[in-house]
């Protein structure tokens, strides 16, 4: 253990900087007044010296200051309100009025009170009662800061950004291992960091030029230079906390009972106010806008992402976790996960994972229990819509495809599920994986709706610095379904069943199919009703082209088809875009994604700002890319590189009502099983305590959601057949 260290009280509150760090000419509070003038329109003209009569009021008030000359305040100034508290250093304060601040029923006069206050700025009408030690932080107006133990500021700060400062050693970076325990995949964390940059540094691990431009990026934008000082944002609370401690809070922040908040960047506004409450421990990382962390929660080596949560004892360490997701109860580390992920129970646990987001881990699903190697270096990659259920056991490395729901149970092996929508289940009396593909589709579309409309429903970001795609049906997913219509067609043919068989399932009925390559075992692996996997897949292919081309054409409405034709170009195969990346919960085409790669590689880039400008742009570009896969996508259907006429899309058009009308038959009659299981029913006396309780099915407020959102898509499909002539 290090000996303290003495020094001469005059210094107190003096010497921030060490010498040696100071740029040429500037002094010990460069960097203070830049942020003060670029945070609370202040500079160090605002202030004066103060007056020979407040010192002495300060004076008879039990005040200490080491130099009154360097105690500086506004013109507006009651020395009255200021009592039993100590001042070192250069100390600003802004106008001081005998005012009361109030937060819900916290009521506290302005002032100081029995405080120490070391070399910071404190905004207009500000309370401040019962702290020990504030030191080095720039505070803004109308806060009140009550009964905390230790506020401070080291000269070597980052809040939670991982960069080193003038003559630290590289050692001290702090790095976050995501996807992989090994940190074969580590990303710097940074205050503007989404998880599509998350994904750009740590997906692409083979380009090491990559890597090593954005790790530039990043110490570049984040500043080497010593001496930034902590800042607490006009109108937040906090209060009733033990430690804080290089950390940088927004506005309208709401901190009441953490036990220890270090090295963190703690965003927060009046439109999006943050709020961290009892026993929560955070270090090293970063908190969105709009987040909660509530009961004890613990963060270290991490980045929430906008409108997250974190509540009832959840731990995030090492991880990203992405916009609006909601986290309680549980374990995750190593992990990136994409926006709108939802893990609410005590015993899941998640390590070593890619999930990419519209997701939802039920209790004890323990994903990545087990690594089956001979060191922790295996990663789970989920795509969207990933559904561990029950009790769940999962090993490395496997890998699943969009919207796979895992039935309950330990898998033993590794495992590779490339059919979406599909329901995976370990049967262990016959002793044999099986895959039910385009299960949601068929037995369970009610969920697969609901999905789509909570992740637009839980979207409360008021700034989306990126879109998230929250329709089940996009060009990632139609991709997978293609892949997954060869992959079940081979395997038909391989069990004797012809071209004819596949495509007349209601003639042909097959139970089940042998398969391979979707677990590392011996046992059986099976595929349960593939002709009607075959013909739902191809339903669903044919709704996502007929109403993603529908969708475009009704938003121009100075095309007619003719034009719509020649804008989408050659439908034939050879020219669809098939690789679409996932990119943070933003849909875009792979060659996008190596684009943007190959600008930072050469440089083009000097900050993340312009990255994120980059995402604009394929936003821009995206409902064009989107019409064009479907437009290929509708071809590829109908096994023909032919455009089709007017009246063949009218055709697509009717069809796809069709369509929409056999959804909203199955979503009610998804709802409506609960209403006919005799076990639920057994709880109630009668029918009618029961729809008392539950509500009756036809009265399910989503179900008259997608009523009303139906009706739009019917008179959408009007508007465009009506457009369409010869």
């Amino acid at each position: 253990m290090k000996a303290n260290k003495v020094f001469s009280i005059e210094r107190y509150g003096y010497d921030f900087i060490p010498a040696e760090y100071l740029p040429l000419g500037a002094d010990e509070y460069w960097q203070r007044n830049t942020q003060q003038a670029e945070l609370f329109s202040k500079n160090k003209e605002s202030w004066r010296k103060i007056k020979p009569e407040e010192i002495e009021i300060l004076i008879q008030n039990r005040n200490y200051c080491l130099n009154w000359n360097d105690f500086l305040v506004s013109d507006t100034f009651d020395p009255s309100l200021i009592r039993d508290s100590y001042f070192y250093g250069l100390v600003r304060i802004g106008v001081l009025r005998n005012v009361l601040l109030k937060h819900n029923d916290f009521c506290i006069p302005a002032g100081i009170r029995n405080s120490a206050i070391i070399s910071c700025d404190i905004g207009d009408d500000t309370a401040i009662q019962n702290c020990a030690y504030i030191s080095h932080y720039i505070i803004g107006d109308n806060c009140i800061i009550s009964e905390v133990n230790e506020i401070q500021t080291t000269n070597h700060s980052k809040f939670g950004s991982g960069v080193v400062k003038d003559g630290e050693a590289e050692e001290v970076r702090v790095w976050i291992d995501i996807m992989n325990e090994a940190g074969g995949r580590s990303v710097l964390p940074f205050k503007d960091m989404i998880a599509a940059d998350a994904y750009l540094w740590a997906a692409y691990r083979d380009d090491t030029a990559l890597a090593e431009k954005l790790t530039e990026i990043t110490q570049k934008q984040y500043c080497g230079f010593r001496g930034s000082y902590g800042t607490i944002g006009s109108g937040t609370v906090i209060k009733s906390c033990s430690i804080i401690k290089d950390t940088a809070v927004g506005e309208c922040a709401y901190i009441k009972g953490a036990n220890k908040l270090k090295n963190l960047t703690i965003q927060s506004s009046a439109d999006e106010p943050t709020q961290i409450g009892e026993g929560v421990e955070m270090v090293n990382g970063i908190v969105g806008y709009a987040c909660s962390v509530f009961y004890g929660s613990k963060a270290v080596r991490f980045v929430m992402g906008r409108n997250s949560n974190l509540k009832y004892g959840a731990r995030l360490i090492h991880s990203v976790l992405g916009d609006n997701s909601t986290v309680s109860c549980c374990e995750i580390l190593n992990n990136l996960i994409f926006p709108v992920h939802e893990q609410h129970h005590n015993n899941s646990f998640l390590i070593a994972s890619l999930v990419q987001g519209m997701s939802n881990m039920a209790a004890a699903a323990t994903i990545g229990s087990n690594h089956n190697s001979r060191a922790n270096d295996g990663e789970i990659r989920a795509k969207r819509g990933f559904w561990p259920g029950l009790a769940v056991s999962i090993k490395h490395s496997s890998i699943f495809a969009s919207f796979v729901i895992i039935a309950k149970g330990e898998y033993p092996s590794e495992l590779n599920i490339p059919l979406p929508f599909s329901l995976v289940n370990n049967n262990v009396h016959k002793n044999r994986l099986e895959v039910m593909p385009a299960y949601f589709w068929m037995h369970n579309l009610y969920a697969l709706e609901r999905n789509s409309w909570k992740t637009k429903n839980r979207d409360k970001r008021k700034i989306k610095i990126q879109r998230i795609e929250s329709d089940y049906l996009a060009p990632d997913t139609a991709e997978e379904i293609i892949a997954a219509l060869s992959l079940l067609e081979g395997w038909l043919g391989e069990s004797g069943f012809s071209p004819m068989d596949m495509t007349g399932a209601e003639d042909v009925t097959v139970r089940h199919i042998t398969c391979r390559h979707f677990e590392r075992s011996k046992r059986g692996q099976v595929i349960i009703k593939p002709l009607e996997a075959i013909a739902a897949y191809r339903q669903m292919l044919r709704y996502y082209a007929v109403k993603t081309i529908a969708a475009f054409f009704d938003s121009q409405p100075s095309l007619d088809y003719k034009n719509l034709c020649s804008l989408l170009g050659s439908p034939a195969a050879k020219e669809r875009i098939k690789d679409w990346e996932n990119f943070g919960g933003q849909i875009v085409p792979a060659f996008r994604v190596d684009k943007l790669r190959e600008e930072i590689r050469k440089g083009q880039y000097k900050n993340w700002d312009e990255i994120h400008r980059v995402y604009d742009l394929w936003d821009k570009e995206y409902p064009l890319d989107k019409c064009r896969h479907a437009w290929s996508a509708l071809s590829l259907m109908h096994e023909t590189d032919k455009v089709p006429d007017a009246a063949g899309f009218k055709t697509e058009l009717t069809a796809v009502l069709d369509i929409r009308r056999w959804i909203d038959r199955q979503i009610f009659k998804s709802r409506e099983k609960d209403y006919h299981n005799q076990f639920k029913k057994a709880t109630f006396r009668n029918q009618e305590e029961m729809e008392q309780v539950l509500g009756k099915p036809g009265e399910n407020s989503f179900i008259h959601l997608i009523h009303k959102e139906s009706g739009c898509f019917y008179e959408m499909i009007e508007r465009v057949s009506s457009r369409i002539t010869d």
